[in-house]
């Protein structure tokens, strides 16, 4: 009798610490809880955290995520407007604002999840097909660069852009947000991940990169070509200009020289009969110095001076 009572006071226990776990449930931080019984929802969703109470056995918890979740999407080829085809990659991040509709329309995160891929999906090929390449890869109006040397624009080929990337992906968000908004859900932030070019694009971009390389080089070349002729034509001046005073000055040296002569010759004549003999013998020594030698011949008339020195000399 005793033992029957043991083994009816050990059941008795073990079903009462059963009732009793069944029937408390601990809400953490990070969590929230939505009550079910029989599978529908029952009342509100409890989002503060603590120790809470449910009937054992007929309700159920269903634990939801607080916190900030990720959505990472597949890459994914898309044409942009301007018929250009790109491999676009995304990524989100959302969370649950109301767990009781999620619960209602989603059921867990992994049925968000694949609701996600087809929202923001479908709204990154509307809108990315609805503008051109430059509008998916830039997000501002970029001043071409200029040379140095000239100051001139070395790249007019940037093509002026309306939305740009970082408007792209905020109108992506504000149209995604208004298909979850009765799920429960909100998505806080949209980026375009990655972008590339398919092979023939890149190959495109590629040669028009080079052309475009191309054709600063030879506007750098030319104004390169333009500005040596600049500086060799200013050196042929410089000089010609140098070489031109030099021989003015050369000139102007040589006519007071030649002057001078002229004025000691002019003063020398100018002088007593004496020493104008002198003056005139002496030179015509010298022109006999510089005239004759013994195999020269001259006829004179006999009022020449030289005939005169030559008749005395006799």
């Amino acid at each position: 009798m005793k033992k029957n009572k043991i083994i009816f006071l050990g059941i008795t226990l073990i079903t009462l610490l059963i009732v009793i776990y069944q029937s408390v449930y601990i809400v953490k931080e990070t969590e929230q809880v939505v009550i079910t019984q029989f599978g529908k929802p029952v009342g509100e969703a409890i989002t503060d955290p603590g120790l809470m109470f449910k009937i054992p056995f007929i309700q159920k918890t269903n634990y939801f995520e607080k916190r900030y979740m990720e959505w990472d999407g597949d890459p994914n080829q898309v044409p942009t407007k301007d018929k250009k085809f790109i491999f676009v990659d995304t990524y989100a991040r959302w969370k649950i604002t109301d767990p009781l509709q999620f619960f209602i329309r989603m059921t867990n995160e992994r049925g968000a999840q694949t609701r996600l891929n087809d929202i923001l999906d479908g709204e990154t090929r509307d809108y990315i097909a609805a503008h051109d390449l430059e509008e998916a890869v830039r997000s501002e109006n970029r001043v071409p660069a200029s040379s140095g040397a000239t100051g001139q624009m070395i790249s007019d080929s940037l093509v002026n852009i309306s939305v740009g990337r970082q408007e792209l992906q905020r109108m992506i968000l504000k149209s995604a947000n208004i298909k979850t908004k009765d799920l429960g859900i909100a998505i806080l932030d949209f980026r375009f991940k990655r972008i590339n070019y398919v092979e023939e694009v890149s190959e495109q971009v590629y040669e028009r990169m080079k052309s475009e390389r191309f054709r600063i080089a030879d506007k750098f070349r030319s104004e390169g070509q333009g500005e040596a002729s600049r500086i060799n034509g200013e050196k042929e001046r410089e000089l010609k200009k140098i070489q031109s005073e030099a021989f003015r000055e050369a000139e102007e040296v040589k006519g007071k020289a030649d002057a001078e002569a002229a004025s000691i010759y002019a003063s020398a004549y100018n002088q007593t009969a004496t020493s104008r003999e002198l003056y005139v013998f002496l030179k015509s020594m010298e022109t006999f110095e510089t005239t004759f030698d013994t195999t020269t011949t001259v006829i004179l008339s006999t009022d020449n001076e030289i005939f005169k020195y030559l008749k005395k000399m006799k």
